[in-house]
């Protein structure tokens, strides 16, 4: 069957990560810091953050100093790239059985796939790390 939108545990703390960094004053934090704040493991994080870095988004130092930052500008980063770094590429399958069309004359559910399936890529293509750190409520 197919999923409407699926989100991973890395995914997710990419995405976290990003808008958590972006909230820094300093402008870094730490894995440590974040793996605590989202309470999540420091070793899945770690691997999540080395990908981010890899990929350009993220930059890492060692040392007493040390830490992880955003790579660019929070507004240049959106959901979208994230989200198909992480998972892939963004399927919107109209079918629940993951069928470019529906075997049957009209699907069961109607148009509901394939607008629900348009509105989450939307708003993953036009939502920046930007946006989503200045409509947070953490740092209140």
């Amino acid at each position: 069957m197919a999923d409407i939108i699926k989100i991973s545990d890395a995914t997710a703390l990419a995405m976290h990560s990003l808008v958590h960094l972006a909230l820094q004053p300093e402008g870094q934090s730490t894995t440590s810091r974040i793996a605590d704040v989202f309470e999540a493991s420091r070793h899945h994080l770690a691997k999540v953050h080395q990908k981010l870095t890899r990929e350009g988004y993220m930059i890492s130092s060692r040392g007493p100093a040390g830490g992880v930052a955003l790579a660019k500008g929070a507004d240049e980063i959106t959901l979208l790239e994230i989200y198909e770094l992480m998972e892939g590429a963004m399927l919107c399958q109209p079918c629940l059985f993951g069928k470019e069309m529906c075997p049957r004359n009209n699907c069961v559910l109607g148009a509901l796939l394939p607008g629900l399936a348009r509105q989450v890529r939307d708003y993953f293509e036009k939502t920046t790390i930007a946006q989503l750190a200045q409509e947070s409520n953490w740092g209140h």
